[in-house]
C-alpha cells in the first residue's frame, strides 16, 4: 500500500532554539521568514521561556507554543558529558518531543556531536541501519547532489556505505521529488579496479542486493560538482575534507572577485552593471541557501542545522524539515533496507548450502 504525505497544516516541528552562534533572536527570525515564506507546521519553540519570549515580543509568528527547557548545550560540551548532564537542555527535549510523538521532526542549530549522540540515545536507529549519516546538498552545474556522510562516522564498511546509499536515495527523492535518483560511489576513479576493496564490495552488493537502485557506479572527486548524479556516497573521513575543500574555494574565489571588482573605478563601473548577475551569482553561492542537514538513519526526523547560519539559513533548514516531516521517505528506507538485508540473507543461505 502506497504511504502518501500528511498534509503540511498537520506537521509539527520541535525546534530547539538555544546553542546558535546568533543567538535565540537568529533562530526565531528565522521561523518568522520561514512563516512568512509560507511554512505551514506548527511550531515548538523549545529554550529558556522568558528569553524567548522576549525575543517574541512585536515578531509576526503565528502556529507557535513555547516549551520550557533551562539548561543549553553549549558548542564546546563534549557529547558525553551533553549526555549526562543536558537532560533538562532544549536539545534533549526538543528531541524528546519527536520520540513522544509530539512532533514530527526537530531542528537544531546547536553541537553537532551532541545532538547526534542525544538523537541515537532517544530515537534509536532504523532497524537494519548501523550508524546514522549526516548530508551536504551541494550545488552543481546541474542543480544540486546530496553528499554523504560529510562526518558522523570516519569509517565505514562496505555494508555501512550500501546502508547510506539506501538512505541517500529516500532523501533526494523527497527532497526533490525524483522517483529514481542516480546514486555514485566516490572514488578515485571511475573504473571497476580502481579503488580498495571496501569501496569495490560496497559496489558490487549494491549491484547485485539493490536492482531497483539507479546506482551508477563509481564518480570522482570532480563529478561532484560536475551533478554527474544525484546522491554521492563516501565515509565521513572523506566526505568532511570534500565538503570542507569545496566550502573553502568558494570562499576564495568569492574572495578574488569582490578584490577583482573593486580595483579601480572602472571595476567598481563594471560591478556596478553586472549587479543583478552578481547578485544571482551570489545567491547560487550562499551556504544559507542549502542550510538544513538531515541526521539520516535514525528513528525520528532530526535536521541540523549549521550553527553559524543566519535567519534565512535557519529558515531554509525548517522548510527542509517540514517537507521531510510529511513524506513518507523513513519508511521507503524501512522498506528497502529490509528488501536488501533479505536477499544477501537468502544469498548467504544459498552459498551455505552449496558449500554442504
Amino acid at each position: 500500500m502506497k504511504i502518501e504525505e500528511l498534509p503540511r497544516s498537520d506537521a509539527v516541528l520541535a525546534v530547539d532554539v538555544m546553542g546558535a552562534d546568533g543567538g535565540v533572536e537568529t533562530v526565531i527570525e528565522g521561523c518568522v521568514r520561514a512563516r512568512a515564506a509560507g511554512l505551514r507546521a506548527h511550531l515548538k519553540l523549545y529554550g529558556r521561556e522568558d528569553e524567548v519570549r522576549t525575543v517574541l515580543e512585536g515578531r509576526d509568528l503565528t502556529g507557535c507554543t513555547v516549551e520550557h527547557a533551562e539548561d543549553v548545550v553549549t558548542m564546546d560540551d563534549k557529547p558525553t558529558r551533553a549526555v549526562r548532564h543536558g537532560k533538562n537542555s532544549s536539545m534533549w527535549a526538543a528531541i524528546g518531543a519527536v520520540k513522544a510523538g509530539k512532533a514530527g521532526g526537530v531542528v537544531s542549530s546547536g553541537n553537532t556531536g551532541a545532538l547526534m549522540a542525544m538523537s541515537v540515545l532517544q530515537l534509536r536507529m532504523i532497524e537494519g541501519v548501523d550508524r546514522p549519516a549526516i548530508t551536504a546538498t551541494w550545488p552543481t552545474v546541474k542543480g544540486q547532489t546530496v553528499v554523504l556522510d560529510v562526518g558522523a562516522n570516519v569509517e565505514a564498511s562496505a555494508e555501512q556505505l550500501v546502508q547510506f546509499a539506501i538512505m541517500g536515495e529516500a532523501y533526494y527523492a523527497a527532497l526533490k521529488g525524483k522517483e529514481r535518483p542516480t546514486v555514485g560511489l566516490l572514488n578515485v576513479g571511475e573504473e571497476e579496479a580502481k579503488g580498495h576493496a571496501l569501496i569495490r564490495e560496497a559496489a558490487r552488493i549494491l549491484r547485485e542486493a539493490d536492482p531497483d537502485m539507479d546506482f551508477r557506479g563509481f564518480v570522482e572527486g570532480d563529478d561532484i560538482s560536475g551533478g554527474e548524479v544525484d546522491v554521492v556516497v563516501t565515509d565521513g573521513f572523506t566526505g568532511n575534507i570534500a565538503l570542507k575543500a569545496a566550502e573553502g574555494t568558494a570562499r576564495m574565489i568569492g574572495g578574488w572577485m569582490r578584490q577583482a571588482l573593486m580595483t579601480d573605478m572602472r571595476s567598481k563601473a563594471g560591478a556596478f552593471l553586472l549587479g543583478p548577475a552578481l547578485q544571482h551569482l551570489k545567491s547560487r553561492m550562499n551556504p544559507s541557501s542549502a542550510n538544513g542537514a538531515p541526521l539520516l538513519g535514525l528513528g525520528g526526523l532530526v535536521v541540523k542545522s549549521h550553527g553559524g547560519a543566519d535567519a534565512d539559513g535557519v529558515a531554509s533548514a525548517l522548510q527542509i524539515a517540514e517537507d521531510l516531516a510529511v513524506h513518507p521517505f523513513q519508511e521507503q528506507i524501512r522498506s528497502t533496507i529490509a528488501e536488501v538485508n533479505a536477499r544477501l540473507a537468502a544469498k548467504d543461505d544459498a552459498a551455505n548450502e552449496a558449500a554442504e
